[in-house]
Order: C-alpha cells, then structure tokens, then sequence
C-alpha cells in the first residue's frame, strides 16, 4: 500500500481542513502555502487559514438553520476548523464569530505540530507535476494568476470571478455609548453570548435617506480589468445595495427588526447599523453587512454619519478581492476529483461555494477521498440527506448548462441552505396538518434530525460520542 504523500496547494480553510482530515487518517501530507513568498491585496499576516471578511461562521444552531447543521456534521467529522472556532469563540447572539487571529494561530500551530504533515512556503504556478499523484487544489478566491490559468487552460473552461468584498473594523473605545446600545435581534443568545452581543447604532428617518444617498454618490474604487464581473449575492458592497433601491437597506443587513434602543425605548429606529466583536478582547468591531468598494477617504467620511460613529476610528477599512471559481458541475466527479485528470481534486471556494463554514467543509470532504484513495479504498460519499452531502451535490452535480441555451453557464456560488436537501414527507402533529410558519419549522427540524442521524451512520461515530461532538 502506498504512503506517498498527497500534496495540497492552498493554506486556507479549505487546505487547513483537507490536510488534517488525511493526516489524521494515517497519510503523509505537504501544504504548499505561497504566502510569505507571494502575498495577496487581501491577506495581512502568514497564518494558515487566515479570515480576510467577517469573523463570523454564521448561526450556530443546528436545529433550525442549514449552517448550523453543518458546523454540527463537522464536529462529528473531527474537524480542524470547527474545534480551533469553538475554542477561540467570541460573543455573537446566535452566530459563532472567532477572534480572527487567536482562530488562524490555532489552526497554524494545529497543523505545524502534526507529525505527518510539512507545510511548504513556496507558490506552486501552475497544475501540479504528474508525480503529485493525488493532489488537492484549495487556493480560494485568491488562486494565483499563473495557477488560475494553467486551470482554465487544462478545463477548455474560463474560470469565473466575481468582486468580494471586506468591510470595515473599528475601535470600541471610539464608538458613542451613549447613542449606541448592546442588544442582539430579538435578544438572542448564542454560543458564548449574552443576548447582548451587538453594538446597534440607530437612524432617523432622515438620518438614513441621507446616509443611502451618500453611499450612491461617494467615490468608488473601480476595476476596470474586471469590468462586468458579476458580484454575489450573499458579499454584496453596501453602495451596490444602496443603488438598487432606497428601501432594500432597511429589508437587509440596517433592518430594525428585532432591536428597542435602550437609551429612548419608545422611539422606534428606522434603520439600524449594527456592529459585531471582532476579536477576544472586545477591543474591535466590524459592521455587519457594510462590505465596500468606497475609496478609503470616503469610507471614513460617509460612515462616520452613522450616529454614534461620529468619533470612530478604523483599524482597518474595507476594500475588494476578486472572487475566481471553477465550473464545478461539468468539470468535476462526485468526490471532487478533476474528470480529466484522476487524482487531481478542488476543494473549498474555487469550486463554487460560499463562505468559510463551507469551504472548510468541502475541504474536510476532500482530504477524506484523497486519504481514501491514497490508502486503497473507495472513497464513501457522504449522503445526500446530510449537509455534507447536499452541498456536495450542489457542487458536483447542480445547474449543468440546459441543452436549449448553449454557451450559457447558470453554476453560481453558494452557501449551505435547505433548498439544497432531499424533501421530507409531510409532517404532522397529533394528526394535523401543519401550516405556514409551524408547517417551516416542523420540517427543518425533520431535516435536520434526519440529517445528523444519517452522517452519524455515515461516519461510523457511536451515539454517545456524537451527542458530545453536537
């Protein structure tokens, strides 16, 4: 049986995750990390799996949301990056968010000190020698230029870009208390929190309509070699947001919903920009949602309007990353392995999904295939009733171009959402049909129920050591 190493390119969460899974499954690994030969316009430091957007790995509950499940089935599945997030959690509400650089430290020193792994600092410029016969490509939206076309040479495939986007930190200690409140939405409480786990700074009527109106006439940074990219949905910049209608800030990320502003309990704020602890101290916040492409001078001006951030300075401002994707569903097997190239797989975002919980994933999905190939057996798909297997699935197998549109391409990225699960049967209580929101609940949580059972089965994971991992 074969020990030779599997290579992987890409330090990131997705090549974090994927080193560790086939390490601790008894197979040599090297991972190539090109940061700090070569760094990117994104990244600050030389730590593996180093968090360059929010600090956030979204809801933490398992039971009613498609993210939480899958931070569930990753710590049944031993995961490196759920293990080093839950212990370097910081309060949140109902989310999991990590202090950034406590989370990357863990994860470097994780892996540094596993004795079947060598991390190598160097680029990798283009597809991986022969010899690398079994080889995970988990170089994110940052892949390298030189990497990034070797891949779109050996596909016949353009890789796809899109603009992500970063948004802005500031020091608590410049925030305006005595305008701003903590309260999380509903007064959640989360992994770590206290229902108080956001700092919500309030708008009048006027207060927003000027504000929207000052991000659609504030400078913007442009692209021009990316001109027409398109941006995703979910890391929208709040200018783009702002253009698409004076309403469509209030309906998402400066909702009011949810939030009584302590200082003047019965006035009702008409929007909300809230702010989220961005590291163990509490020294940090980030602004949820506030992704941009301003210019840094106007950043600072447009966002000190917002109320209470009058005085607030910034440790560091927003900006943009190209975002670059593979065509996964044409290109790729079920077990994420190049179709024409055996042994060769793609792991987290560069394969067209979306966000950190999920990348990581679909890492920790290919370093176990990759692990079981290299030690003689076939890797076992996770089902598709499980998060693991429907964001698989998603991948693999979702939005092939339709017969009746050539040259068209539907693939986009995505995060881990329901609509990606098999159907449950109709569900019912005491004999009756459910409905409307009862009717919602009642089949997440069918879904969800079904889906830890079934990655339990398919991990081979006892009962009661799953209810710890849980």
């Amino acid at each position: 049986m074969s020990k030779n190493p599997i290579h992987i390119i890409g330090g990131g969460l997705a090549g974090s995750e994927a080193a560790w899974q086939a390490a601790e499954a008894g197979v040599p690994v090297i991972l190539h990390e090109m940061r700090p030969v070569r760094g990117t316009d994104a990244h600050k430091t030389d730590g593996l799996a180093e968090l360059v957007c929010s600090n956030s790995f979204r809801s933490d509950d398992a039971e009613n949301n498609a993210v939480g499940l899958l931070h569930a089935e990753m710590r049944l599945a031993g995961s490196l990056i759920m293990s080093a997030g839950d212990a370097n959690q910081v309060p949140a509400g109902g989310a999991l968010a990590v202090d950034r650089d406590g989370f990357s430290d863990a994860v470097t020193k994780k892996l540094e000190a596993h004795p079947l792994i060598t991390i190598e600092r160097e680029e990798v410029p283009g597809l991986p020698p022969a010899e690398w016969d079994q080889t995970i490509i988990a170089t994110g939206p940052l892949t390298a230029p030189s990497l990034a076309q070797s891949i779109a040479e050996a596909t016949g495939a353009d890789a796809l870009a899109f603009f992500d986007a970063i948004a802005p930190i500031i020091h608590f200690d410049t925030i305006d208390m005595d305008t701003c409140w903590f309260q999380s939405r509903y007064d959640k409480v989360g992994p770590g929190g206290t229902g108080k786990d956001y700092i919500n700074c309030p708008m009048d009527k006027d207060q927003y309509l000027a504000f929207v109106q000052a991000l659609v006439d504030g400078q913007k940074t442009e692209f021009k070699q990316w001109e027409g990219t398109p941006y995703f949905d979910g890391c929208l910049p709040i200018e783009i947001m702002a253009e698409r209608g004076v309403e469509t800030l209030r309906y998402g990320p400066m909702k009011p919903m949810g939030l009584t502003n302590a200082h003047n309990p019965t006035v009702k704020a008409y929007a909300v920009v809230q702010l989220r602890q961005d590291n163990a101290l509490g020294t940090l916040y980030n602004m949820v949602g506030f992704q941009t492409k301003l210019k840094h001078a106007e950043q600072v001006r447009v966002f000190r309007t917002i109320p209470g951030l009058e005085n607030a300075d910034f440790a560091r401002l927003g900006g943009l990353h190209r975002n670059t994707y593979i065509n996964s569903p044409t290109l790729l097997d079920g077990s994420l392995q190049l179709k024409s190239r055996p042994g060769l797989r793609f792991a987290g975002q560069i394969t067209g999904c979306e966000g950190y919980v999920e990348s990581a994933a679909i890492g920790l999905l290919a370093g176990r295939f990759a692990a079981a190939e290299r030690l003689g057996h076939t890797p076992s798909l996770p089902p598709l009733t499980t998060a693991f297997g429907a964001l698989l699935n998603h991948i693999t197998g979702g939005h092939i171009v339709s017969d009746d549109e050539p040259g068209k391409r539907s693939f986009q990225p995505m995060n881990v959402n329901f609509g990606l699960f098999p159907p449950v049967e109709a569900v019912k209580i005491e004999g009756k049909r459910l409905r409307g929101k009862d009717k919602t609940v009642a089949k997440r949580h069918a879904i969800t129920s079904r889906a830890l059972q079934d990655c339990r089965e398919w991990l081979g994971v006892p009962a009661q050591t799953a209810e710890a991992a849980e």
